[in-house]
């Protein structure tokens, strides 16, 4: 166990030459920034058993190359002709040039099964490319935009989403089947609304279908936004204006109301899943997924996620609930259930406060836990039964860092696969024989090798250095623990401004995002993100990051006393941290700022309206109000407000504008669909009312993440500038 006072530096320093300082041209200038992170491939996934998929992304341009690494041989090659595509796809009516090369080389394809065909959108209907022999036929003929395709597993049909509604078309004839005739824009059948991907089913995705595993059958989603408020934002940049509007439930108010149907493809109606008993709790499905015998398995929590069901239901919609979830707090959804041939299935579950695996029967009851302890078993991958191995990743090591681990199906031979510490992130085939991993750690970026199902290494795809990191001069991060006041150990990070002199005192920067189970000290390569912190570093100021309990991913014992207050145990935590630095003496304590973006943001907002401690604050895309932010995210973890009006009031920045302390800089995408700019101008006027100073910063055409080249070097100039400014005195800019 580490001490508070004891300081861990990771090995592989860099090298002795170090000559260069970073830059903003060299971190954001599409012309001249330096790809630290190395030539690892990333985004790997299985085609089949011997070969990985590689989408393979140029940094400058943002076009994708598709290729294939043979996983034994490490060899190679495209996994098809883009040039071939971009040809066919220019010949298509009201598809430019521009838009072919650019549809030729998108990062995500929707591949069949056998990796033989993809299916694309283009000119307003869907198309088949067959890779073997690059030719791209035309699947949908009627009028309509098709959205949301997905093939078949025996690869003879895809189906899709038409004005709302769901259908299926046969590859081979083109002839369409309708499988709902009630769609409309406010009853949306297999496709999801903003707030159920962005919450619920992962951001960026829209599909709300599911193929059977024999090809027979959809079940798919019915959303209805009759009632659901809608949100306006508006693009005042465009000419003429652009306007948005989009359903955008906030808590307490309508969610949109779901259905669960189960349609056969050789003709019949719907047959909707019996949900009546679920009626006054206001359901959410949140997970819905295929049993190897046929049924439908899915996933209900109650509105204010208090608890979760998962039931099976067959094609006629008769269902059984087979587990219900409750823990001290709210209930997180973590995935389907991995289903073996008996019946049984293995389930994580975070029922004793820590994620675990557990090998469940078909009643739901416990065969097995699998694993226990203090740490969390956080990725599922799946289990090769003939050998009796479950493979999962987790934290036994180190919260910090992630292994891969391997434990028979009785719960014996616990093994810890991955070697080096630091981050290990896994994918495996079907099979489970044999897994992709890449490694990093907080100065290594990542390298890539294949292991066979012991761990043992077969093939190094990549591990070449990042030769480019030698040439700069950067500090080694440090990582600590410091104690919070109750003794609970937080994860930290100090790094320190290059040279640095233990004799003087230096201003902190605390960089933060606080959010539940959203850690930020990891022993794992942070890409550009992490050297911008190097840059704060260089211009000598000591950045900070110390991670609040309930943000620690020390299971969701730490994260629960976070409940129904939000910002108010996180900000005893970044206290007591902060208190750790003020014994320092390398640290001036009338020097120490804050910063954080969407979730960090809320924080810093949150300290300078309720603390004292900080000298000066930058709020990103910052919830100031969390009646102002989406109702399924919010009430998992505030509740209703009717239920928690003094918990919605207390720890809202906005209403406490009147005692902001330190220098404030607010900046917001100004039309962020996200965390909304009226959060940020809201906040704003409360200031001004009460006469408090402050900055602002709104970034035309930006969402929540602040994407474009030059608006994102914009804006981290602006925040060394404000830095700067109040954490070393430097004037500001003319």
């Amino acid at each position: 166990m580490r001490s508070a006072a004891l300081i861990v530096l990771l090995a592989c320093a860099p090298a002795a030459a170090q000559d260069k300082s970073l830059s903003l041209d060299v971190l954001y200038d599409p012309a001249s920034k330096v790809d630290f992170s190395g030539t690892a491939p990333r985004g790997l996934t299985w085609l089949d058993e011997a070969r990985l998929h590689w989408p393979k992304t140029d940094p400058r341009t943002g076009l994708t190359e598709h290729l294939v690494i043979d996983a034994d041989s490490g060899a190679t090659h495209a996994l098809f002709s883009a040039a071939a595509l971009e040809d066919a796809l220019a010949r298509i009516a009201g598809v430019t040039a521009a838009s072919a090369r650019t549809l030729a080389r998108q990062k995500k394809y929707v591949l069949d099964r056998q990796a033989r065909a993809l299916v694309l959108p283009a000119g307003g209907d869907l198309y088949v490319f067959t890779i073997a022999t690059s030719g791209l036929s035309r699947l949908t003929k009627a009028p309509g935009t098709e959205e949301e395709p997905a093939w078949s597993p025996d690869a003879r049909r895809v189906a899709f989403v038409r004005d709302h509604d769901l259908y299926v078309v046969e590859v081979a004839t083109g002839r369409e089947q309708r499988l709902s005739s009630d769609g409309s824009p406010d009853i949306l059948n297999g496709k999801l609304d903003w707030v159920y991907q962005e919450e619920i089913y992962g951001r960026d995705v829209f599909k709300g279908h599911w193929w059977s595993a024999d090809s027979s059958t959809l079940a798919y989603l019915q959303l209805d936004e009759r009632g659901v408020p809608r949100f306006t934002l508006v693009d005042e940049s465009a000419e003429p204006l652009g306007v948005e509007v989009t359903p955008y439930p906030r808590p307490g108010e309508r969610n949109p109301k779901v259905r669960l149907g189960v349609v056969r493809i050789a003709g019949g109606t719907t047959r909707w899943v019996d949900l009546a008993p679920y009626a006054a709790a206001e359901p959410l499905i949140v997970d819905v997924a295929w049993t190897p015998a046929g049924q439908v398995a899915y996933q209900v929590q109650d509105r204010a996620q208090t608890w979760l069901d998962l039931s099976v239901a067959d094609a006629a919609g008769r269902a059984r609930k087979v587990l219900r979830e409750t823990t001290a707090a709210w209930v997180e959804s973590h995935g389907s259930p991995h289903w073996l041939k008996d019946g049984t299935f293995l389930w994580l579950s975070e029922r004793d406060g820590w994620k675990h695996v557990y090998h469940l029967g078909r009643d739901g009851n416990v065969i097995r836990q699998l694993t226990r302890g203090e740490w969390e078993a956080r990725t599922l991958h799946g289990v090769d039964e003939r050998a009796g191995w479950v493979y999962f990743s987790g934290t036994e090591r180190s919260a910090i860092g992630s292994d891969v681990f391997r434990v028979q199906l009785d719960g014996s031979r616990l093994t810890r696969l991955s070697q080096r510490a630091g981050t290990h992130v896994a994918a495996f085939p079907l099979s489970m024989a044999r897994y992709v991993a890449g490694w990093s750690d907080l100065w290594t970026p990542p390298e890539v090798r294949v292991h066979a199902g012991d761990g043992t290494v077969t093939r190094v795809i990549d591990a070449a250095p990042a030769k480019e990191l030698a040439a700069y001069r950067l500090s080694r991060p440090e990582l600590l623990q410091v104690r919070a006041r109750d003794g609970f150990l937080m994860e930290a990070m100090l790094i320190k401004p290059p040279g640095f002199d233990p004799g003087r005192r230096y201003p902190v920067l605390q960089s933060t995002y606080a959010g539940p189970h959203a850690p930020r000290v990891k022993n794992a390569w942070g890409g550009t993100s992490h050297l911008f912190l190097q840059l704060i570093a260089q211009r000598g100021v000591l950045v900070w990051v110390c991670d609040n309990r309930s943000a620690s991913g020390k299971g969701a014992v730490s994260a629960w006393k976070a409940y129904k207050r939000l910002g108010v145990s996180e900000l005893e935590d970044i206290e007591d941290g902060v208190a750790w630095l003020r014994r320092q003496p390398f640290v001036d304590p009338a020097r120490i700022g804050i910063e954080g973006w969407s979730y960090g943001g809320f924080m810093a907002s949150y300290a300078l309206t309720h603390s004292t401690s900080f000298a000066m604050g930058i709020a990103g895309g910052p919830v100031t109000d969390w009646r102002l932010y989406d109702s399924v995210y919010t009430e998992r973890y505030m509740g209703l407000p009717a239920g928690n009006e003094s918990g919605y009031a207390e720890t809202a920045p906005r209403r406490a504008a009147a005692s902001l302390s330190g220098r404030l800089l607010l900046v917001h995408g100004a039309i962020d669909d996200n965390v909304h700019p009226q959060n940020t101008l809201q906040f704003a006027h409360e200031l001004q009312k009460a006469g408090k100073p402050f900055r602002m910063m709104l970034y035309p055409k930006s969402r929540h993440g602040i994407t474009d080249p030059a608006q994102l070097r914009h804006l981290r100039g602006l925040m060394l500038d404000f830095i700067e400014e109040t954490l070393l005195g430097a004037k500001p800019p003319a």
